[in-house]
């Protein structure tokens, strides 16, 4: 592609490009719609190659003023056009252009006849370049432009049309066919102009013959045969390209031959049962199927069938129907036979004993299972749980199998846990059929654990608990049992509750006596006639509310001291006591024979003793001594009063 632009009296000042002045890529010609005086001078083409960046320069050409008059005001002269028809491929850019003298200076304007202009459409120097960039087959159609101006104006229509190349929609697949069948391939392009079809067999034109059709891309040929065998290529093409697709056609011309899988066969089936036997032989062309029984020619009824592979179908089988039979298949190029030999037995049936069982964990049972079989076949038993093959090395001694004698086998199920209950089959197989018989096994056990429990309600010494009701393993749940565990537990213990026995149709009750201010987890155990089953999980954990203390410090006593000192000691108030918050102890004491009590408050919990110091007092002065305690919701008890004497002299 190339470039062109113009220069003005020297390089590297070049004309600029507007509503008066442009410069067409199409021809390279600089037009002037209406002179000026500035205008005047020398102008030089210049060419530029996109690629290489190579310039050619061209002579200078001189633009000179004449004085012998001026020119008026006249219409657009349209001077520069696109064609009439302008071709564009897909997916291009098209540019048309369109420019025209006149004074005054005309205006460009653009449009699409019988629509819009595209809405990518784009004007490029002035109006004078309409781009259409992507360009699509709805893109096509009359465009026209317009120079207009005071004095008049003037319009140029040409056609945009826009072209595809041929484009596969539907490619050619390799085939392979028998001697005498029928060939039939399609090829599908589109394009614009619509492509036409050619055909070539090995490179060489394909021509209609008396076997051979070609229409529209399809191509069809009749009773193929070994000459038609090669590569075949379809051509679409229009007038700005051809495209290609390629198959192969292979012919097939065999004699019959049979897989070993079909050759020499011995079935065995039971009366009253279906039987196929397969006759399917590989040849080309596709060979013609006879059956013989014995020497004579098999013939087709209601229950005997050759179906339309070959193969022979024979319905409710009976003894009659016992004995050799040949299937032969026949072509052109030769013939082959199979033989299969058909024996028909007495069905197996079976009994699985005992038919409906109930038994409680730990117990053990023998299932029994008879099969009434031909005495000329051998019989193999499985046993299933839940249609699963029992595995007996796996299953901890639980299970065994017993062969009792050659027609009955019995499992011996031991020990059993809830995990056992399920439908047990028992499966009899022999070289002609397969029965089976099942029987349902119910194990009762201790009831599962209990839902999630829930705490409703909390007081100081009570928690209301509901929960809901777990699997009762085929023994009714008689009653449940609630269990609390606090840091001060050891572990898990049964609680006091409302109402005192919890019976099994229950699913709430509130438990009671439980100690105000301490973290409590609770849950929840079922038990039936069968035993007490697993406990639920527990609770979250939740404190009981605050309450004045109940306890009293134990063991008040006196210790020894320095002289003027009375020393009193007691055991700390376990925290599981306390009650609440901002424990502490309120130490009471007056002199023997007295009537008031002098008080002392103990701020901390831990706190075991109090020292009084008077230096009024006389050594060995006997005092009555109690210790009470409070919390932040008010005071509780004193201890029981004793006797201390202070300390020595």
């Amino acid at each position: 592609e190339i470039i062109y632009s113009w220069v003005f009296n020297e390089f590297p000042s070049f004309v600029a490009e507007d509503s008066r002045r442009f410069i067409s890529q199409e021809t390279g010609n600089l037009y002037i719609s209406k002179v000026q005086t500035s205008d005047v001078g020398s102008y030089i083409c210049l060419v530029k190659n996109t690629v290489t960046n190579a310039r050619v320069l061209s002579p200078p050409t001189p633009l000179t003023l004449r004085n012998d008059g001026v020119m008026g005001e006249y219409e657009p002269k349209i001077e520069v056009h696109f064609p009439y028809i302008v071709t564009a491929a897909r997916g291009t850019t098209v540019k048309m252009e369109c420019f025209a003298l006149g004074n005054p200076v005309p205006t460009i304007s653009w449009r699409k006849v019988n629509g819009h202009n595209p809405s990518k459409a784009r004007l490029r120097k002035s109006q004078a370049v309409l781009e259409i960039p992507n360009v699509q087959l709805e893109d096509a159609g009359m465009y026209e432009c317009k120079a207009e101006n005071s004095r008049g104006r003037n319009v140029f229509r040409g056609q945009l049309q826009v072209y595809t190349y041929p484009h596969w929609v539907e490619k050619l697949n390799d085939s392979q066919l028998d001697s005498g069948d029928q060939l039939r391939w399609e090829c599908k392009a589109t394009g614009k102009p619509r492509p036409t079809y050619r055909w070539l067999k090995n490179g060489v034109p394909l021509w209609p013959q008396s076997r051979i059709e070609m229409v529209n891309g399809v191509l069809m040929i009749h009773s193929v045969n070994l000459s038609d065998a090669g590569m075949y290529q379809c051509l679409a093409e229009n007038k700005y390209g051809t495209i290609y697709a390629s198959a192969e056609l292979k012919i097939l011309a065999s004699a019959p031959t049979f897989p070993l899988n079909q050759m020499r066969k011995a079935i065995i089936i039971t009366k009253g049962q279906e039987v196929v036997i397969e006759c399917k032989p590989q040849a080309s062309p596709k060979p013609t199927i006879t059956w013989k029984k014995g020497d004579k020619v098999l013939k087709e009824n209601k229950r005997i069938t050759i179906l339309p592979h070959g193969s022979l179908r024979i319905l409710n089988a009976s003894k009659s129907d016992e004995g050799r039979y040949l299937c032969q298949g026949v072509n052109v190029f030769g013939s082959a036979e199979i033989i299969a030999t058909v024996s028909v037995k007495e069905p197996t049936r079976i009994e699985l004993t005992p038919k409906k069982i109930e038994l409680t964990v730990g117990e053990s049972i023998v299932l029994s299972c008879k099969a009434l079989h031909d005495s000329t076949l051998d019989v193999t038993f499985y046993w299933t749980l839940n249609g699963q093959p029992i595995d007996f090395e796996k299953e901890g001694g639980h299970f065994e199998s017993i062969k009792a004698q050659a027609s009955s086998a019995d499992l011996m199920i031991r020990n059993i846990l809830l995990m056992h209950a399920g439908r047990y089959g028992c499966r009899v197989q022999t070289a002609a059929d397969t029965v089976s018989d099942e029987t349902e096994l119910l194990v009762r056990g201790p009831p599962g654990p209990p839902g999630v429990v829930i705490v409703e309600e909390i007081t100081d010494t009570t928690a209301t608990l509901s929960w809901s009701p777990g699997a009762d393993n085929h023994s009714p749940i008689s009653l449940y049992n609630l269990q609390a565990r606090s840091p001060f537990s050891l572990g898990w213990q049964t609680v006091k509750t409302v109402p005192d026995v919890i019976s099994g149709d229950m699913e709430s009750a509130m438990a009671v006596d439980l100690n105000p201010w301490v973290e409590y987890e609770f849950r929840v155990v079922a038990t039936n006639k069968i035993g007490t089953g697993d406990p639920s999980a527990p609770s979250r954990v939740i404190r009981t509310n605050e309450a004045v203390p109940k306890t009293p410090p134990a063991n008040v006593s006196g210790r020894s001291g320095r002289r003027h000192e009375l020393v009193i000691a007691w055991e700390p108030v376990s925290e599981e006591f306390q009650n609440g918050e901002g424990f502490g102890y309120i130490v009471a004491f007056r002199p023997n024979g007295t009537r008031g009590w002098k008080e002392k408050m103990v701020t901390s919990s831990d706190a075991s003793k109090f020292i009084y110091r008077d230096e009024s007092v006389p050594p060995l002065t006997p005092f009555e001594v109690k210790v009470g305690v409070y919390n932040n919701k008010g005071d509780g008890p004193f201890s029981p009063i004793v006797v201390i004497c202070s300390a020595e002299g």
